[in-house]
């Protein structure tokens, strides 16, 4: 077995599964630390910008992703055409530069805080280090290999569907840049630290909201108690 075949055809799994158990054993034995352990009432304003730009970059670069995942067929279509092309590229490495900046503004923020670095653990630490790193490598991607999206759809995705149909093909991912398998290793580490870390908070998002009942909310001020 080579290092590739190790790497890119071995270690996704294991990755996969104990997330998996670990998840669901973490549900089952300890399902109120499902949380992101907010530390806003520490620090209000760095958490704010950080959190928000942060939020709104990852949401898109993992949108986009996954577009790029489920119809490959379509955003190769798309990239036909150079300027849907360079539209397309540069919202994405917008989108990075957007996740890239909120996420060294709460790394800033957790590690030069005296109160919240008393709430920082390990895991935490171990976490923002991958998330760092697969930001970076993500960023350094768009700017180093011209046209992500393209060889994206064209190499990355039928790697990754050949995981899933357990089959995996590493011929795939061989003759790609060592940032690209780098940034492909740490997207499966992450999904490896996944029931470890407050990335569980994901799982807690209400989404029954969105088909919820909407409520109408009053407000009653009572009158103020006029003394004799």
């Amino acid at each position: 077995m080579t290092v590739d075949q190790l790497l890119f055809g071995v270690f996704p799994y294991v990755c996969i599964m104990v997330a998996i158990v670990a998840t669901t054993w973490r549900y089952l034995t300890d399902k109120f630390s499902y949380s992101s352990l907010s530390s806003q009432f520490l620090e209000n304003r760095q958490l704010f910008w950080g959190s928000t730009a942060w939020h709104f970059g990852i949401l898109g670069v993992l949108t986009a992703h996954l577009v790029g995942f489920l119809i490959p067929q379509s955003i190769l279509w798309w990239n036909m055409e150079p300027v849907r092309l360079y539209i397309l590229e540069t919202t994405g490495f917008v989108l990075g530069l957007l996740a890239l900046g909120g996420l060294l503004v709460l790394i800033y923020r957790r590690f030069t805080s005296s109160r919240i670095k008393v709430v920082t653990s390990f895991m935490d630490k171990v976490l923002f280090a991958a998330l760092l790193l697969q930001v970076i490598t993500g960023v350094g991607t768009a700017m180093t290999y011209r046209w992500g999206s393209s060889w994206f759809s064209s190499f990355a995705v039928p790697y990754l569907w050949s995981i899933i149909e357990f089959r995996p093909d590493v011929t795939l991912v061989n003759n790609l840049p060592l940032m690209v398998k780098i940034h492909i290793l740490n997207a499966f580490f992450l999904v490896f630290l996944f029931p470890f870390t407050r990335l569980v908070h994901m799982l807690s998002i209400p989404i029954k909201y969105i088909w919820r009942p909407h409520q109408v909310v009053r407000w009653n001020q009572r009158k103020p108690i006029i003394g004799p």
